[in-house]
Order: structure tokens, then sequence, then C-alpha cells
């Protein structure tokens, strides 16, 4: 798409109620409905690899739902993200509940399919499992990425119970794949107990670094901001944000909360600070609306998706105007 060209944005909420017709993301065209698009937002129903309650197979959907407030007005990154660049709803990606390991294939090659239109990933899990496909399939398009993980919990445990892919080891298994740039790994929000004092070992071993929900309570969000800046670079970098990175209080409807967490507030204004970064796609994953309260989280997570999606619309739109300068 040239800058000449209008992007499909959402249908006029002036004309047409928000709670009135299909839930796509933001209530965005469809994928089908626009050809190709710069931003392509797609749902991974999967829930799998939880260790806990189970539910964020329900997740994409509820975000859709609770995006049904959106506006096409971002003010705090002064953009309409959605004239920048063509965002559109892909669907969702159908993965068998039965079977993990052929899951992890069918969300890569899914995933393998969507980049190679040149477009940039917004995905709504699911689980956490689904990180390591989509980190698979960026670092074939980018080679090893930077990775800003939200999240109370590590990720970088080995297994659970035997099994290897579940939504406590994909950060492991993608640094051992050598997907990911071990310069810039950075964990954000951790908190609660761990198994033991080998778990910390063992990541700060893989290349990451951690921030806690405590030091973003205490340095504030500006500051946490320009740390992570200062680690990414300008490396291509994947944010993956589980959605109890939050207090309960702010995400209840999630599969394993842990008090002490950050709040909303926190996480959108951490993602504000990004904005320079060369985000090349991201996820929200973990919302389990069976335990949400008056979509408290969903909302908090179509939110957290929509900030992502500007950076990125932002991105796609200043790289397409050098290019036309050219």
């Amino acid at each position: 798409m040239s800058s000449n060209e209008t992007p499909r944005g959402p249908v006029d909420s002036s004309r047409v109620p928000r709670y009135a017709g299909p839930a796509t993301f933001a209530r965005l065209p469809r994928l089908d409905e626009v050809g190709r698009a710069d931003v392509a937002v797609v749902g991974v129903p999967f829930d799998s690899g939880v260790s806990y309650r189970p539910g964020a197979r329900f997740g994409g959907n509820a975000i859709r739902e609770a995006s049904r407030l959106l506006r096409p007005y971002n003010p705090a990154q002064d953009a309409s993200p959605f004239a920048l660049a063509q965002v559109a709803d892909g669907g969702d990606i159908a993965v068998n509940p039965f079977n993990i390991n052929e899951a992890v294939e069918t969300v890569e090659a899914a995933a393998d399919d969507l980049l190679g239109t040149g477009a940039r990933l917004m995905t709504l899990g699911g689980d956490h499992t689904i990180a390591l496909p989509l980190l698979r399939s960026v670092a074939k398009k980018h080679g090893p990425v930077a990775l800003l993980h939200f999240d109370a919990h590590l990720d970088t445990w080995d297994t659970y119970f035997g099994a290897e892919y579940t939504h406590g080891t994909p950060f492991r298994r993608a640094v051992e794949e050598g997907i990911l740039d071990t310069e810039a790994l950075s964990h954000v929000g951790i908190r609660g107990p761990l198994y033991g004092k080998q778990d910390l070992t063992d990541d700060e071993k893989m290349g990451f670094g951690i921030v806690t929900s405590a030091d973003v309570y205490r340095r504030g969000a500006d500051e946490v901001a320009d740390q992570l800046r200062q680690r990414i670079g300008d490396r291509p970098l994947y944010i993956s944000i589980d959605i109890d990175c939050l207090d309960p209080a702010h995400a209840p409807g999630t599969g394993t909360p842990e008090a002490g967490g950050m709040t909303s507030r926190e996480l959108l204004e951490i993602l504000r600070g990004l904005a320079s970064c060369n985000l090349v796609s991201a996820d929200v994953v973990e919302v389990a609306p069976a335990y949400d309260h008056a979509e408290i989280t969903s909302v908090a997570a179509s939110h957290t998706a929509y900030e992502l999606t500007t950076i990125m619309s932002r991105q796609i739109a200043a790289a397409r105007k050098d290019s036309e300068a050219k």
C-alpha cells in the first residue's frame, strides 16, 4: 500500500452502535475484506498448555468484544493507527486442542503465511505456549529478535510433567533454539513464589534481565521504559504480554493470578514509552474470561493490544514515507 491509498478503518460508531455488528478487533474489517494488511490481528483459541485454570481458549473473542469500545484516535500516542496503516482482523488460527505438538506446528505455519504477506502480527491468545511458534516464525524473517516479556512468571522452566511445550516453558525453548537475541531479553512484572532459587539462576544464565512489579512501583513507568529502550536498542523487537503481569485487581480473568502486580495504567505507560522501538510483532495472552468480572481483564487486554497496534502502525507509516521519499 502506498501513502496515496487510504486504509479501510473501523465501522463508524456514530452510525452503527458499538454493540451492534460482528465483533472484529476494534470493529475493523476482516482480512478477507481488504486482501492484505500491514498489521493482522489474529486469535489462537488454545489453552491445552496451562498448568492451573483453563479458559484462555476463549480469550481472543473476549478481547474482541471488549475492543468495541476502542476509538480510532489514540491521544496518548497522538496517532490514528487505523488511518496510518491497514489493520485487519485475520480471524482465528484453528489448532488441535488434543495435541500440543501439532498445535505448535499449526500456529507456526499460519504465522509464516501471514508474515510472508508483509504483515506484522498482533496475536490474541490463548495460553503462553503459543509464543514459541510465533517467535520461530518471526525469527525466520528477522533473525534472532529482542524479547520483552511482561508476566508474573518467568516462563523459562524446563518441563512440566516431562512435557517440553507448556505455557511455562516457551522462552527456555526459544533460547535453546537460538531464535532470541540473548543480549536483549527482559521480563517485566515478575513476582510471587518460585519452586526454588535455581529458577532465577537458570533464567539469568539464559540472558534475561528482570524488572519486578515492585521495581515498576518504586521506579515508575518512565524510568523502566527508558531502561528497556536502552537494552533493546534498534534490534527487531517482539513483545509478549501475559495479562497476569497485571495485579488480579486489574486482571482477575486469568489462569495463574499472583498478588502484587502492576496496574493497567503502568503497563500502558511503559508500552507508550517503547514507541521508538522496532516492534515487529506482539501477542497478548492468558485472558480467561470465565474468571473475569465486568470485563475488567478483557478491557485491559484490548487497550494493551491497541497500544501495540498503534506503535506498529506508526512505524509502518514512517517507513513507507521514508521509502517513497527516496
